[in-house]
């Protein structure tokens, strides 16, 4: 799909989970409550949701919990799909897929048959290009049934940072350091190199690895959703600088 898949299968993909905070389940059940917050809901029996970029999957559990009889729930990463489908023995309503999010809707869904999309924690910003990302939204727009809903959350990376800055640590517990720098490329990517320290014994042994990432405003986002004709109902941004963006199917 783009070089981030490249960076999680080699890179990412052992550490996610960890880099997350390891408790999925707390994870899942605070997802829950936002997207119930968000008013994603199943409004039918068979209600299906797709969770574009699930990796262990917070929140393919959480809209399975929330009553959706059918998770879709997709993602590259052979590796996160395999912790989700171990975490979700006792939840028949979610199904891994490994595929990419730019043709999953068409390849597994019917026109205007979902009731529910999430595209959660930047995986919109690991996409190629800001076509992928419009593509993307087209393709959702006609797979949501008439007051479905989508849920995006992204980083919004367009205001460059500066000097010491773009040094970020993401964890640090006794054993296992992550930090990551941010070098802007040009007006729509920056590279994100993530950096690894791991304790080997006495010493620490260093691990790296970077990806593209996309940089899209939150302005920008919501006009190409009021394009696909998708009404915005909610936008905001968090403490950690996480942007929410809620749109409905009229």
């Amino acid at each position: 799909m783009t070089a981030a898949t490249d960076h999680y299968d080699r890179f990412l993909a052992a550490h996610y989970t960890w880099m997350l905070g390891g408790d999925i389940a707390a994870l899942a059940a605070d997802q829950l409550r936002v997207l119930s917050d968000l008013g994603v809901r199943p409004a039918t029996d068979d209600a299906l949701a797709v969770d574009l970029g699930c990796g262990p999957g917070t929140q393919s559990l959480a809209l399975a919990e929330l009553g959706f009889s059918r998770v879709l729930a997709v993602d590259t990463s052979e590796a996160l799909l395999s912790e989700l489908a171990d975490r979700a023995t006792d939840l028949p309503a979610v199904r891994p897929l490994h595929a990419d999010i730019r043709d999953v809707l068409s390849a597994h869904a019917r026109p205007a048959g979902v009731a529910a999309v999430v595209c959660m924690g930047d995986t919109l910003t690991h996409l190629p290009s800001k076509k992928d990302v419009t593509s993307l939204l087209a393709d959702v727009s006609r797979h949501l049934v008439g007051g479905g809903r989508l849920v995006l959350t992204y980083r919004d990376l367009t205001t460059p940072l500066t000097g010491t800055d773009r040094f970020l640590q993401v964890r640090a517990t006794e054993n296992r350091v992550m930090t990551c720098f941010l070098e802007y490329v040009d007006e729509d990517t920056v590279m994100v190199h993530d950096l690894i320290h791991a304790r080997c014994g006495a010493t620490w042994a260093l691990q790296t690895s970077s990806y593209p990432k996309l940089r899209i405003s939150s302005a920008w986002l919501s006009e190409q959703c009021r394009a696909e004709g998708l009404d915005i109902q909610h936008s905001a941004v968090d403490s950690r600088g996480l942007h929410t963006i809620t749109a409905i199917k009229p």
